[in-house]
């Protein structure tokens, strides 16, 4: 299953971890958001680090089929009880890591504050890769640390926690941040001051619901949105370039534009090398989707 952090919430307060789902982002300011980078309507999502199941039902409103993914037995469970019934709905027992579903099949990867936490996700950003068709999408959901009031109680319990590199990071690797706002709404005191509890240290939980008034609390997120690169592309494009290791003949940089090629002003984004096959291969060539076929690679050179 690779590696497993068990989280410090969900796993042992799930009655109280519902109430908090359905506090958060009253308004679906996230929902909205995600929608603008990639609607899923008629498509394939998979919801990594799923819990218990609490936004597969939101997805599978529209998408034409919704595989949650969760490594906590007890929440895969849960999870496959809420979803009973819906129609292309699945949950599957798994890591991040390591997902039992087909390359190249999802639109849509999301993550919601679960494994995708900054440096050492790599394994797992891989396998989304992975499972992601050329053009999809990997979305990934996590609280803004440096927001107040919210941001500052968290920080109060990771002390060590940097919000803004771990924003470099994200951008390193070729994603695009969104920053939004959302409310949490709570229908009583009692439920507020029990998700404080289970989201901070006893002292860190104290100080919160003090400075709380109300049954409302205001708390950001981060969207990191990272789309799979789709094989030819115009300079200038909004899908981010990794590099590559393949050498392009004619190219003094690997991965990159041919000039005088057979594709005048185009660049071949370079990938690792696990998804050549599934977005910038080039038919005919003899190390497929590194260098141009025959005719084309004369032309280059």
């Amino acid at each position: 299953m690779g590696t497993v952090v068990p989280s410090p919430n969900i796993w042992h307060w799930p009655e109280v971890y519902e109430r908090e789902n359905r506090a958060q982002d009253a308004a679906g300011a996230i929902w909205a958001a995600l929608l603008e980078v990639c609607d899923w309507a008629g498509a394939d999502v998979v919801d990594i680090g799923c819990g218990d199941g609490f936004h597969l039902p939101v997805f599978a409103r529209s998408a034409r089929a919704v595989v949650g993914v969760e490594p906590h037995p007890p929440l895969v469970r849960r999870a496959r009880e809420r979803v009973a019934g819906l129609r292309g709905v699945r949950v599957v027992e798994a890591g991040a890591e390591r997902v039992p579903l087909p390359d190249a099949g999802a639109d849509l990867v999301h993550a919601r504050t679960a494994y995708f936490f900054g440096p050492g996700c790599e394994p797992g950003m891989a396998e989304a890769d992975r499972l992601l068709r050329p053009g999809g999408v990997l979305a990934i959901v996590d609280l803004d640390a440096g927001r107040p009031p919210y941001g500052d109680w968290m920080r109060a319990d990771l002390p060590h926690y940097d919000p803004a590199g771990v924003e470099r990071y994200f951008d390193r690797l070729g994603f695009t941040l969104r920053r939004v706002n959302t409310e949490w709404r709570f229908p009583d005191r009692a439920s507020l001051e029990a998700v404080l509890g289970i989201e901070f240290s006893a002292p860190v939980a104290r100080a919160a619901i003090a400075a709380t008034d109300g049954l409302t609390l205001s708390v950001g997120y981060r969207i990191h949105t990272r789309r799979k690169p789709a094989g030819l592309l115009l300079p200038g494009s909004a899908l981010p370039a990794v590099s590559c290791p393949a050498v392009l003949p004619g190219s003094a940089l690997p991965g990159r534009a041919l000039p005088g090629s057979a594709l005048p002003g185009r660049a071949l984004l370079g990938c690792p090398a696990r998804l050549c096959s599934a977005g910038c291969a080039l038919p005919g060539s003899a190390l497929p989707g590194h260098v141009l076929p025959g005719r084309a690679a004369r032309r280059a050179r």
